[in-house]
């Protein structure tokens, strides 16, 4: 039942892939594990502040792309309990070599993997089956003034949707445009 890390194109943005124990009564996935190295390696010492589950219900909705800005910089790490999902981390992290740039991968209780997002990066999410459930362990507490993101169709990241985009938010249509990020 242990996990592996796969290390994506950015730094810090982690592919955890897990492997559950499925027998005839059903399956059990260890979601977290402090001790156990993949975890460990990947989310260090950083605290659990919160756990949050988010659900959507309409296909092609996209949620995002949102960071709490520094000083409030929190991790996350995301994990879908239902549906299925194309998640996507931007490196927003001004001194990194890969500031700019995207990495997406497909959640789903079917592939048992996690993205682990790190401080400085944005998150978002499009939906890819009707009522999919997402699990966030959040590394610090929810600040709503620090709220920021990056818009989700901002033409320099240029990320391919699998679908077109739906059910943004008015907030989430209002994100700044990369080039406008201090």
């Amino acid at each position: 039942m242990a996990t592996e890390d796969h290390p994506t194109p950015i730094c810090g943005v982690i592919e955890l892939v897990g492997q559950p124990f499925a027998d005839e009564r059903g399956s059990f996935l260890n979601v977290f594990r402090a001790q156990e190295p993949s975890f460990d390696q990947a989310w260090g010492q950083r605290p659990i502040a919160q756990v949050n589950i988010s659900r959507s219900e309409a296909v092609a909705t996209v949620r995002g792309l949102h960071l709490q800005a520094p000083p409030h910089g929190e991790a996350k790490l995301v994990r879908c309990l239902r549906g299925r999902v194309w998640d996507v981390a931007v490196d927003l992290r001004p001194d990194s070599a890969t500031y700019g740039q995207w990495h997406a991968v497909e959640l789903s209780p079917a592939t048992a993997s996690a993205l682990l997002i790190p401080e400085g990066c944005a998150h978002g999410f499009q939906v890819l089956e009707p009522g999919s459930e997402l699990l966030y362990l959040h590394s610090g507490a929810w600040v709503p003034e620090a709220e920021t993101g990056i818009r989700f169709n901002d033409p320099r990241l240029a990320i391919p949707w699998p679908l077109p985009p739906v059910g943004l938010s008015e907030r989430d249509l209002a994100l700044p445009l990369l080039e406008s990020l201090p």
